[in-house]
């Protein structure tokens, strides 16, 4: 019944551990749900008034534009200019997204033709892998190890698979290991792509979610970028923004016009009023922000202190809601972290071979919570 393509698609993760959730809800199980990492902070209340405002206006009511309102676009463009110093054509070099998840999942099929390479980390975003398997393209897992900060190393990238590579992903603040881009790797992933002719898609969706003064760059921060690929960066984690669908894809016009041919072709635009309130989010005041990573600081201290007090090495990220535990087997581990605790926390191995040995929390719940979570997790004496 099925195509082909379908035999290579792995189970989407998290929707397996939603399934594996129910059954434990059904089972009258207290959930303590530190998997998928969507906010249980709200959005911002002087951005939902701005949907509600937009949402009674008739004129939002129609198709909305495929690349997205120029307001709104413009929007994204001075954002990035005054977050990050990058200069963006609003008409040529800013598309809207429906979070950066369906950029991320069309690019492939507007540059990779079968049997092309596409570049992607291992542990990393399922999303680079699968949007890569539909435009039947092959993926060469770049391994994000611990002795190497999480970070690729391209020199050890086979030279023919670099020579029949057509897009190199890379994502920091990193999902799921919450590395961060040390000095020096955008400069090298720029000088990389420019010899081998490979399109650059930089996943920037945690730039805003840090800590202890850190700030994350964008890759286009970087001389060269612009003419390399692009950014994708979202509306979910920064404004707590999940459920709304809002995003945006930026930098090298040719690459996004790429993307924006196929998305007028499978897909729709996002709706005006939404659009009315990211324009409200990206232009008004930033304070939400920092009052959210406040919040997510203290939990991160709160879960870290926790869980090496009961003998795991785990490092405090500088960056993103994750918490990224090493464990000897990840799929067991987290296995009997739900059956045993009702804790949900979401394997390594799902991101990727390389995610072995891991599993990966997100700081989405309460500091009355995740001290609840180290309190069943010692009485397991794991």
């Amino acid at each position: 019944m099925y195509a082909s393509r379908m035999s290579n698609l792995p189970p989407y993760l998290f929707a397996r551990i939603d399934e594996m959730k129910a059954e434990q809800r059904k089972l009258g199980v207290d959930l303590i749900d530190l998997g998928v990492g969507d906010p249980d902070l709200a959005t911002p209340p002087h951005i939902v008034e701005a949907l509600c405002t937009a949402a009674k206006d008739s004129k939002n009511h129609h198709y909305p534009d495929y690349a997205g309102m120029p307001a709104y676009r413009g929007a994204v463009a001075g954002w990035y200019k005054k977050r990050f110093g990058v200069t963006l054509d609003a008409g040529k070099e800013v598309l809207a997204l429906m979070g950066s998840k369906d950029g991320i999942a069309h690019i492939a099929e507007a540059f990779v033709n079968p049997g092309d390479y596409v570049l992607a980390p291992s542990p990393g975003y399922p999303v680079y892998r699968t949007g890569t398997l539909f435009a039947e393209g092959r993926v060469h897992e770049m391994p994000l190890l611990r002795e190497n900060n999480f970070v690729p190393v391209l020199a050890d990238i086979p030279k023919k698979v670099a020579k029949a590579a057509k897009i190199l992903y890379i994502n920091y603040p990193n999902n799921p290991t919450a590395a961060v881009a040390p000095s020096g790797f955008y400069r090298e992933v720029v000088d990389f792509a420019s010899e081998h002719d490979i399109v650059v898609v930089s996943d920037n969706a945690y730039s805003e979610i840090s800590y202890d003064g850190y700030r994350a760059p964008s890759f286009l921060e970087t001389k060269g970028a612009m003419e390399v690929g692009i950014e994708m960066h979202s509306l979910s984690k920064t404004y707590n923004m999940t459920g709304w669908r809002i995003g945006m894809a930026v930098g090298n016009a040719d690459v996004i016009a790429g993307l924006g041919r196929v998305k007028t072709n499978v897909d729709s635009g996002v709706f005006d009023a939404v659009q009315h309130a990211a324009i409200t989010a990206l232009s008004g005041p930033q304070d939400c922000i920092k009052d959210a990573c406040r919040i997510y600081q203290e939990r991160r201290d709160v879960l870290v202190k926790g869980l090496n007090g009961l003998g795991f090495d785990v490092p405090l990220p500088r960056a993103t809601f994750y918490v990224w535990m090493p464990v000897r087997d990840c799929m067991s581990f987290a296995g009997r972290l739900l059956t045993e605790a009702g804790i949900v926390a979401t394997p390594g191995v799902g991101f990727g071979a390389s995610g072995e040995g891991y599993v990966r929390f997100a700081i989405t719940r309460p500091v009355a919570r995740i001290n609840e979570a180290i309190e069943r997790m010692r009485r397991m004496n794991l």
